[in-house]
């Protein structure tokens, strides 16, 4: 009998399903939530160490199970199947919350799009735009990806965000990145293009209710803040 079948192991393993049964989803500490994850991926290794390491180098549960599956997978001793694991959860997670978004209508849910922005794309290390289109009863119709870039700039074209919008007849749209460095504070240029495609879309019967910059330290909105 190898060290990692030793009763003591397979005890604590019973331990921790146990209190997740029990004490629903917050019974367990992060790393042992991860602990476990990965003990089902790997039944022979004593999976605590793994998990501690992993949430120290991606900073926390979010930026693990956020983070892109070859950039965990580069970490020393995880494998296809652990990786899997990881971001199966995540995945799981992300269609909770987005079932939660279509459910109403985005504006009279306002709490539950930024759960799912922020679960979706707060800690990515590149920067991403997003457009999520919307019909006359302001129901999600798509949630499109238009652009991604470098650590810290992607691309963005009035003509591209608008010409989408009206091949899917949307009747306004929402527009949404992520900044890389953490602060959600809008930059000049995210001032511009939002005010330029906001011109644009209202000379087409096309409204932009807002702009949602998502970063670790929080969330901006160019509404809120008076800039659209």
């Amino acid at each position: 009998m190898s060290a990692d079948d030793a009763p003591d192991n397979a005890g604590h393993r019973a331990r921790l399903r146990q209190r997740l049964f029990e004490g629903g989803p917050d019974a367990l500490l992060d790393h042992e939530l991860i602990e476990y994850l990965l003990a089902l991926a790997i039944p022979r290794r004593d999976t605590k160490p793994l998990a501690k390491a992993l949430l120290h180098e991606f900073g926390g549960i979010a930026g693990l199970l956020t983070a892109d599956a070859e950039a965990i997978a580069r970490f020393p001793g995880m494998g296809e199947t652990s990786v899997a694991a990881l971001k199966a959860t995540h995945a799981a997670a992300l269609r909770l919350l987005r079932s939660e978004v279509s459910a109403r209508p985005v504006l009279a849910n306002w709490q539950a799009l930024l759960d799912y922005l922020r679960a979706d794309m707060a800690h990515h290390a590149i920067e991403r735009v997003r457009v999520l289109h919307l019909n006359s009863k302001n129901m999600l119709i798509r949630d499109e990806l238009m652009s991604e870039g470098s650590i810290d700039e992607a691309a963005v074209y009035v003509r591209e965000v608008i010409r989408r919008a009206i091949d899917l007849g949307s009747a306004a749209i929402i527009l949404v990145h992520n900044h890389p460095s953490g602060d959600p504070s809008p930059s000049r240029a995210d001032i511009e293009i939002t005010r330029s495609i906001a011109e644009a879309g209202k000379r087409l019967g096309i409204a932009v209710h807002d702009h949602i910059i998502l970063g670790t330290q929080g969330h901006s909105s160019l509404r809120a803040k008076g800039l659209i």
